[in-house]
């Protein structure tokens, strides 16, 4: 454990959301939910006015527009997520080398690795925190000032301590947690409130009464290793008395992402099971797009009632993070799978991961409209796939016209699309109404989100922020 509080943990605020409202001055300070649109869509990133209404991350879509049905419903983005990811990526390792990307919105950085390492290991308790904190207030604003983003960052003498105080931190803020005063933060907070700790795992300790960290580290090592088996109760242990030896680990490259749940009776229906695999493959998703990834081959992990495991894994044509596909294709390995005697675990994995291709945007888009209106689905079969790709129209989605430039779709539906004609540096632009297969409305790539050089386009003013 360090004796300063030199590692930071970068956390952007409703990234998602945030960078739809910097890109689009109409939704500035409305509410703004980025997700899956379909039937069986879910929440990837609420923004905070759309928070207040109740609405969270990994919520039924369904019940996200219950809730707060005068939001914009926006499918996602993620080559404009990832642009403005790379810019504060960048930014983070001017801090130090060893900058630790978890998803596309944060990271853990070592300070010490840095070139303020010297200084650091030369200055005083007092000064180095000062220091700390100067780095980490310097690091939003040049954030806010490249991106127009903001950020909450945690600083703390470890990696588990960091993220706790980015959590208190948001939104928009900075909180140092000091070497030593670990015990003291952390033992309030419930049990959730530490890594690997799920649903299954907090019911365990909560019928054993520990329902805060504060009785898991009254309750001793002993006794968590007899509720958790000896890897997890020691681990879980070591946590709530807030040590936490972990090195922040530079340009980490994950080669799979997966979700798994233990269940506390063992699973012997069938339907139950392939309801437990869609909502597992609905959150590998969710982190997979957090990631930017997508992948080739799924993967079904399963624990049998006597502690066998087995996997099972079919690998696709390309590589998807559409959640119609992974939930298929786990749902048809899952099927496949003996249940005699009861599953205590289910897994769902992707691996041999690429980047995020925005075309299974579009595919799921189609998929998604097929569904809804099966007789038009038919009479277009016959089309070249990548014309119907580019007549189909998501909310959300960057377009330009020829005369008119650039854009981005507010809807579309009985052949018709909607497009708000703004940019990021513009005031709120003016809505045109166009036929999905108007010759001069095409698909465009994402434009910075600071800057210009492009013009402007719908009403002039200066940019909305």
């Amino acid at each position: 454990m360090r004796s300063l509080p030199s590692i930071i943990h970068l956390d952007m605020d409703a990234f998602f959301a945030a960078v739809e409202q910097a890109a689009k001055p109409s939704l500035r300070g409305k509410p703004v939910i980025v997700g899956g649109l379909g039937g069986r869509g879910v929440v990837s990133t609420a923004s905070y006015e759309a928070r207040r209404f109740g609405v969270h991350s990994a919520m039924p879509m369904a019940q996200a527009r219950r809730l707060c049905p005068n939001a914009a419903f926006l499918a996602g983005r993620f080559e404009a997520y990832r642009q403005v990811s790379e810019i504060v990526m960048g930014l983070l390792r001017e801090l130090s080398p060893l900058v630790q990307p978890l998803s596309l919105d944060e990271a853990f950085v070592d300070l010490e690795a840095g070139p303020y390492g010297p200084v650091l290991a030369e200055a005083d308790h007092g000064t180095g925190e000062r220091l700390v904190l100067a780095l980490a207030e310097d690091l939003r604003a040049d954030i806010l000032e490249r991106t127009g983003l903001t950020a909450s960052v945690g600083a703390a003498g470890s990696k588990l301590m960091a993220k706790i105080a980015s959590e208190q931190a948001k939104p928009d803020g900075l909180v140092l947690v000091e070497p030593g005063q670990e015990r003291a933060v952390l033992g309030p907070m419930p049990v959730r409130a530490l890594p690997g700790i799920g649903p299954a795992t907090e019911q365990v300790l909560r019928r054993a009464g520990l329902s805060t960290v504060a009785d898991l580290a009254e309750a001793g090592e002993s006794e968590l290793v007899q509720l958790l088996g000896r890897s997890h109760g020691a681990g879980v242990f070591q946590m709530s008395i807030g040590l936490d030896e972990r090195p922040v680990v530079a340009d980490q490259d994950a080669k799979s992402v997966s979700v798994e749940d233990t269940f506390e009776v063992d699973l012997a229906d069938r339907d139950r099971v392939l309801r437990e695999v869609e909502v597992l493959a609905a959150r590998c998703v969710r982190r997979l797009r957090a990631a930017g990834r997508s992948g080739r081959t799924v993967v079904l992990k399963v624990r049998r009632f006597d502690f066998s495991t087995l996997t099972r894994s079919e690998t696709l044509r390309g590589p998807t993070d559409d959640e119609a596909v992974i939930t298929e294709t786990a749902r048809r390995l899952a099927a496949q799978v003996d249940i005699t005697g009861g599953i205590r675990l289910l897994g769902v994995g992707v691996a041999q991961l690429a980047d995020y291709t925005q075309e299974d945007l579009f595919a799921q888009a189609l998929r998604e409209e097929a569904a809804e209106h099966p007789e038009a689905a038919e009479g277009e079969a016959e089309e070249e796939p990548a014309t119907a790709v580019l007549r189909r129209w998501l909310p959300g989605q960057d377009v330009r016209h020829a005369e008119l430039g650039p854009g981005w779709v507010q809807g579309s539906g009985v052949g018709r699309v909607t497009v708000r004609f703004e940019t990021p540096w513009s005031g709120p632009g003016r809505i045109r109404t166009f036929a999905v297969d108007d010759p001069a409305l095409e698909p465009a790539r994402p434009l910075p989100l600071r800057g210009g050089g492009e013009e402007t386009a719908g009403e002039p003013g200066p940019a909305g922020r």
